[in-house]
């Protein structure tokens, strides 16, 4: 095994707007730089290539969202080119349609190719399971829960000794509790109407269906106490009908003056620590579930459904509370004994949560942990000295 002080890593992504797989992104930059390496990211650009920039990477925009043969062939050409000017060592792929170029680049330009699941690709038509097999094709395939572990391991043949879970993680520097002034809350507290004694129960997800809402919403009527505001912080990335749908549900269920659709918060950790409680309620198994790890982190009780990522993260009774799946009357029962939870309780859970998130669910865990990933493939001595 050699050693490599300053490792060139290129991580390819269809773009740098906004989410999990954008953050895993910057994080491994920030990693990659700290280490010593070159950090280069090629991705259709985004509002997050600013981000990228400030954790000491690079940027090279190329358009590699697609799924037309030539295409794919085309790009091949261009990121084996990019491989070989810069010197790359290892190309790290998170999105399908981009890995296949990358894949093709990497085995072309000879250097090692490695592969992260962020969630469950559908395979609901034919050709659908050979396209999203390449993300099977890494010489290390990175699952970013036990649960999607599972599914690659038995759906795509992923053997152990390729396989590694790398749980998601969070930067308990920016989401700690003790680092959050009041005028942060309070400027959300007033940019939402949330009277001082209001108590908040919050939703923290995109207002899509598979995050939810619904469900959210019912349980909301089966409280309906007259200072609890349910919170819906995060886009509907244009999906205005189903805010409209939701805003009908609220008045139907009888909270309407009650409800508030936050849209996009830029600061999460003041959000959720305004938070009395926070929910999960994802109709589908969620992958991983970041927000639920945020809430524990910034010591918010949190209620989830029993599924995907949420069943590993959350100790039930003990960082928070499961409830059945597409139960709402367990939903609503576990809100209310969440509001509820005297004083002492309520801070024991909060120190829990907090406490399991710095054992094993960080943002430095996951860099160091992905580090060592590449320094297998690279057959060089470990990159994480520096993290």
């Amino acid at each position: 095994m050699t050693t490599n002080p300053k490792p060139i890593v290129l991580q390819v992504l269809p773009a740098l707007d906004t989410g999990g797989v954008e953050r895993g992104t910057v994080e491994m930059v920030q990693a990659i730089a700290a280490c010593g390496g070159t950090a280069l990211v090629v991705s259709a650009g985004g509002r997050m290539v600013a981000h990228v920039e400030r954790a000491g990477g690079r940027h090279i925009g190329m358009a590699l969202m697609t799924k037309d043969p030539l295409n794919i062939w085309l790009n091949a050409g261009r990121l084996t080119r990019l491989i070989r000017e810069e010197g790359v060592q290892l190309v790290h792929a998170r999105s399908r349609a981009p890995a296949w170029s990358a894949w093709l680049a990497a085995r072309r330009a000879g250097v090692p190719f490695v592969t992260t699941w962020h969630g469950i690709y559908a395979e609901d038509f034919p050709g659908k399971r050979m396209y999203n097999s390449v993300m099977a094709r890494g010489d290390r395939v990175i699952a970013a829960s036990r649960y999607i572990a599972a599914r690659v391991a038995t759906g795509y043949r992923v053997e152990p000794s390729r396989l590694r879970v790398i749980p998601r993680g969070v930067d308990t520097a920016a989401f700690d509790p003790e680092g959050v002034g009041g005028d942060r809350v309070h400027r959300l507290a007033q940019a939402w109407r949330i009277p001082t004694e209001g108590r908040v129960v919050m939703l923290p997800a995109r207002v899509t269906r598979w995050k939810g809402a619904e469900a959210f919403l019912d349980a909301a009527g089966m409280i309906a106490r007259p200072h609890v505001y349910w919170v819906l912080v995060g886009s509907d990335q244009g999906r205005e009908d189903f805010s409209r749908e939701l805003v009908h549900r609220a008045e139907r269920r009888n909270v309407l003056a009650n409800l508030r659709l936050a849209g996009h918060c830029d600061d999460m950790p003041a959000a959720l620590l305004l938070a009395d409680v926070v929910v999960n309620t994802s109709a589908r198994p969620e992958p991983f579930g970041r927000n639920v790890i945020e809430a524990q982190a910034m010591g918010r009780p949190i209620v989830a459904f029993n599924h995907g990522g949420a069943a590993e993260t959350v100790m039930d009774r003990q960082t928070g509370f499961l409830v059945p799946p597409g139960d709402v009357h367990a939903l609503a029962a576990a809100i209310v004994e969440a509001l509820d939870m005297p004083d002492e309780e309520r801070a024991w859970l909060a120190w829990r949560a907090r406490q399991a998130v710095l054992a094993g669910y960080t943002t430095t865990a996951m860099q160091v942990s992905t580090l060592q990933v590449y320094s297998e493939v690279m057959g060089v001595k470990s990159l994480a000295g520096g993290v």
